[in-house]
């Protein structure tokens, strides 16, 4: 399982990389901001939901703020930590990305199973995920 998911993800990354100059890791960052409230979210949360360490997730993020693409902020209603929250070059770099990895996914991945194996799959990781889910940031 974990050969095949960083065979998967190394040709997607690569893939972004060559067309779009952005990593699959600050793809994931605009992802998760771009659907965020006010496209914005406190950079622990951010954290969790990349698999990333902080420590791992404020070395990307001081990347991304270097190329325009996401800002730090605090939050008035929320003092208890920085936030990062997508810029307008971020959200455009992210619109032009998406179908490059949809199309990356499709290739590496959902075109090489039928659909029973895709419900199946789907079954599975129902199991195997739990909840998992935390409270929602308050938006900011």
């Amino acid at each position: 399982m974990l050969f095949a998911y960083r065979n998967m993800t190394a040709a997607i990354d690569e893939r972004l990389e060559h067309d779009h100059d952005l990593s699959l890791g600050s793809y994931e960052v605009l992802l998760l901001l771009s659907s965020a409230p006010e496209q914005s979210m406190r950079m622990g949360r951010l954290a969790d939901g990349l698999l990333l360490s902080r420590s791992g997730l404020t070395r990307l993020i001081d990347r991304m703020v270097a190329r325009g693409l996401v800002e730090r902020h605090t939050c008035s209603e929320d003092r208890r930590g920085t936030w990062a929250r997508l810029t307008e070059a971020g959200a455009e770099r992210f619109r032009r990305a998406r179908p490059t990895n949809l199309a990356a996914i499709r290739e590496q991945f959902v075109s090489r199973l039928d659909r029973d194996d895709l419900e199946r799959l789907a079954r599975v990781w129902e199991k195997l995920e739990g909840s998992g889910a935390g409270p929602e940031d308050p938006a900011c």
